[in-house]
């Protein structure tokens, strides 16, 4: 069976709507089934699926999903966005700016988009409506802030480029930080035009901020430095070299539930096993997904896809800037059809070889690549930030990816400087 029918048939799967996950196991499947003689049989593909996940620092990625889901129930988002408008609510566009910084720390946190959105999104965005704000503005800069979630340190999807390429956990949360941060700084320059624009309600946002700011700096700093210390200690744990990003991810876990526990007092005992349960039911589909990518990749590798798009795409574009362009327009269709996972698992394998023949550092292409695929979380059809928030609101996806193209736009730009400007991503390193 060629590559080509099995990339059809995963295709064919993926529009009559058979989980991602199911889809990967039957094309894994399939070139060992019809042809006896193929190394890759069904008991090959079985073993690969577990070996997938025999992984220790795959053990952060449960770890990072339940400190993200204890600190959503402990309301640890709203004691980072209350800091962020003490200091920015009287600005222009200072509520909006404040909203996208504490996606940052909320990323910081979880290492999730979808979590960060809605984390953040349920506490900001009823605010921002209050406030004066259109709902569709408020849901949108939610939702494509969110995907900084990915990109900020820890962050699940460079665990899994780390994990399907052999590259430091380590170096790339570093490499994530210095991208992060200037996406966050470009949508903060959209917001302040957005609202130079068309206008503030200040009336409203300054008896808001006057009544936070009421409370004095010392109580709301005592409240929010326990948050602010999360990403601090967990990332300084890494570089410090006092734990690897798998242990760092355990100290998280226990970290979120002191505080949210007797800190901050908003979770009690009883309610730990359902943060476990829904835990569970978020990483279990995920784990699923992992194992078939694994497969999936590994019988590829037997089929020879990797060298034979390797070699086909190096004879037709021989320009490395055109290269690297159609790499990052491939990446950005394919952030909009399949999820994260998957993509990176099965396309990493493919594209290092290509970019490493034209010298690109492996780090600084698994930041590009996991730029490219956060553009996914907020673009038409799959873009889960975009239903996540969409939940929250009941705006229609398509009137948010309409206000949120701008933002895109922004996002798109720092990709093109990512891509171009390798020391954006290696100058920590």
């Amino acid at each position: 069976m060629s590559a080509a029918v099995v990339f059809i048939l995963f295709v064919i799967c993926l529009v009559i709507a058979i989980p991602v996950s199911i889809s990967l196991g039957i094309v894994a499947v399939l070139p060992g089934a019809f042809d006896s003689s193929f190394t890759a049989s069904a008991s090959y593909v079985i073993r690969s699926m577990l070996g997938g996940i025999d992984s220790f620092p795959l053990l952060a990625v449960p770890m990072f999903v339940l400190a993200g889901i204890v600190m959503a129930h402990g309301k640890i988002s709203q004691k980072l966005f209350d800091i962020f408008v003490y200091f920015l609510g009287k600005r222009t566009a200072g509520i909006p700016c404040a909203v996208i910084i504490t996606c940052l720390f909320y990323g910081a946190i979880s290492g999730s988009a979808p979590a960060t959105v809605a984390a953040v999104g349920s506490m900001t965005i009823p605010l921002l409506m209050e406030l004066g704000y259109k709902k569709d503005f408020s849901t949108a800069i939610v939702a494509v802030a969110g995907g900084l979630g990915v990109i900020i340190p820890p962050s699940i999807p460079f665990i899994m480029y780390a994990m399907a390429t052999g590259e430091s956990v380590s170096d790339l949360f570093l490499a994530g930080i210095i991208p992060g941060l200037l996406i966050g700084a470009l949508l903060m320059f959209y917001a302040y035009y957005h609202c130079k624009r068309y206008g503030e309600d200040k009336e409203k946002i300054n008896a808001k901020v006057s009544e936070l700011r009421s409370k004095g700096l010392f109580s709301i700093l005592k409240d929010s430095i326990w948050a602010l210390l999360s990403p601090v200690i967990v990332l300084g744990c890494i570089y410090a070299g006092i734990a690897s990003p798998t242990e760092a991810a355990v100290i998280s876990v226990f970290y979120a539930l002191f505080v949210s526990l007797f800190i901050y007092k908003s979770i009690k005992v009883k309610e730990i096993w359902g943060i476990m349960v829904e835990a569970m039911k978020t990483y279990a589909p995920i784990l699923f997904i992992l194992a078939a990518s694994t497969a999936f990749s590994r019988v590829l590798t037997l089929m020879q896809v990797p060298q034979t798009v390797s070699a086909w795409i190096l004879a037709h574009f021989t320009n490395e800037i055109v290269l690297l362009i159609v790499i990052n327009i491939f990446l950005l269709i394919v952030g909009m059809v399949m999820d994260t996972t998957p993509a990176i698992l099965i396309l990493s394998p493919i594209l290092l070889p290509i970019v490493q023949s034209i010298g690109m550092n492996p780090i600084h292409f698994g930041v590009v690549m996991i730029v490219n695929l956060a553009i996914g979380f907020v673009t038409p059809p799959i873009g889960v930030n975009l239903f996540v928030a969409s939940s929250l609101t009941d705006v229609p996806v398509m009137r948010i990816a309409k206000k949120a193209a701008p933002m895109i736009g922004y996002f798109l730009l720092a990709l093109l400087l990512l891509t171009f400007i390798p020391a954006i991503s290696l100058c920590l390193l």
